[in-house]
């Protein structure tokens, strides 16, 4: 008799223990017990292996459950999505957490809601880098060169840049007071903003002092960025000066759509880049017809490294049909097209998913060593002249910036 008990008690304790362990597999990954595994076991079914997705459950619910301290849910997605974009080891393929998803939307958009002023980092707070023109704080009386050191009364010394402007944006017709210090004000400045809706200038044009010559800057490729470059186009060329100056100088690209629009305005119905996707053909870019301004005089687009992906498509189109000289350094070399799509929690993710090349089948990708200094690729300009800099450097100045004197040359046919 016990020795037939013995013989039921043992499988059972077996059984029983074998499925413990599968449980507490379950439960050490912070999830309900699964009876699966066990289940293909007891009928001799082979083990299944374990899916990515499983993995990563197993995971995120072992360091939820056992780590020393309670780690947010969301800071454990937003780092396992970063870590898997990385892991292509494609510079230009990213996962942006809603900071700067945000970001990118309003860099594309072209607007946002706030007073209208560019900053930069300052021990004190942030300095006003820039003030737009008949926005919130230009009318206010903020001037560029002042320095933000308090927000709605909250002392702004060691802030992040990017948090400082969040706390100066927010609804539309709201109200924010800034604190300022002013070079050469003895007391700090207050001024209370009225928040609106600013168009971020990305075009804009002006005859160059002393000079018959024409100058258009584009600091990005925006959705407001065609027609501010044809207003200013427009604008200038009513002057009708002897030459045009087009400055992609630390231009860091935008949409292509947007490129392909400015471009129009030069040439109609053109390839603008081939692109090749994953396991298709070639397709095209093409630029519009019927928006060409039939500019005749000659045209001169300054470019430096950090000029780059549509900034660069821009200038090389223009130097493929033997529209434009090509005047400074040669540009960063970005010739992969990103598709931007929503992720978890109002984050977005860049993903690479073309390589391009300019209508002459030029491939402008960029090379570098393996500290990754720059060894190639890139547009090379017609005519190679670097930026002397010094303390009177001004960008846009003819008296106080080299290679836009360099340019002025070239339309007045001094140099070839």
């Amino acid at each position: 008799m016990r020795t037939l008990v013995r013989l039921i008690v043992l499988p059972v304790l077996l059984v029983a223990g074998f499925a413990t362990g599968f449980a507490w597999r379950d439960v050490w990954a912070g999830r309900p017990p699964s009876g699966e595994i066990f289940g293909r076991l007891v009928k001799g079914e082979p083990a299944k292996k374990p899916s990515p997705v499983e993995i990563f459950r197993d995971n995120f619910g072992y360091i939820q459950a056992n780590f020393r301290r309670a780690v947010p849910s969301t800071k454990l997605k937003h780092s396992a999505m970063a870590g898997m974009f990385a892991s292509l080891g494609d510079p230009h393929t990213s996962f942006l957490e809603p900071v700067a998803a945000d970001r990118l939307k309003l860099e594309t958009r072209g607007d946002f809601v706030g007073i209208g002023a560019r900053l930069a980092p300052d021990p004190l707070g942030a300095r006003i880098a820039t003030v737009f023109k008949n926005a919130p704080a230009d009318r206010a009386g903020v001037k560029s060169g002042d320095t933000i050191i308090a927000v709605d009364g909250a002392n702004t010394a060691g802030m992040p840049t990017d948090e400082i402007v969040s706390k100066i944006r927010g609804k539309e017709a709201t109200t924010v007071e800034v604190k300022v210090v002013r070079p050469k004000q003895p007391d700090p400045l207050i001024f209370k903003i009225k928040r609106a809706v600013v168009v971020i200038p990305t075009a804009e044009g002006k005859m160059l002092e002393g000079t018959t010559v024409g100058y258009v800057n584009v600091s990005q490729f925006a959705e407001t960025t065609v027609q501010q470059f044809e207003q200013a186009l427009r604008e200038v060329m009513a002057r009708k000066p002897t030459g045009l100056v087009i400055d992609m100088r630390s231009n860091p690209g935008g949409l292509l759509q947007t490129a392909s629009e400015l471009l129009g305005r030069f040439v109609e119905n053109k390839v603008v880049v081939k692109m090749k996707m994953r396991g298709q053909g070639e397709t095209f870019a093409t630029t519009p017809t019927g928006k060409a301004l039939g500019i005749k005089v000659p045209i001169v687009v300054l470019i430096n490294e950090e000029s780059a992906s549509a900034a660069e498509i821009f200038a090389g189109v223009l130097q493929d049909y033997q529209k434009a000289t090509l005047v400074g350094e040669h540009t960063y070399g970005k010739a992969s097209v990103q598709n931007v799509f929503s992720v978890v929690d109002q984050a977005s993710a860049k993903i690479t998913i073309a390589r391009y090349y300019l209508p002459s089948g030029r491939d402008i990708s960029r090379k570098v060593d393996e500290d990754g200094e720059y060894l190639s690729g890139g547009i090379a300009p017609d005519i190679v002249k670097a930026l002397d800099i010094n303390a009177d450097t001004l960008l846009g100045d003819p008296k106080k910036d080299s290679q836009l004197a360099k340019a002025i040359e070239v339309i007045a046919g001094k140099t070839r």
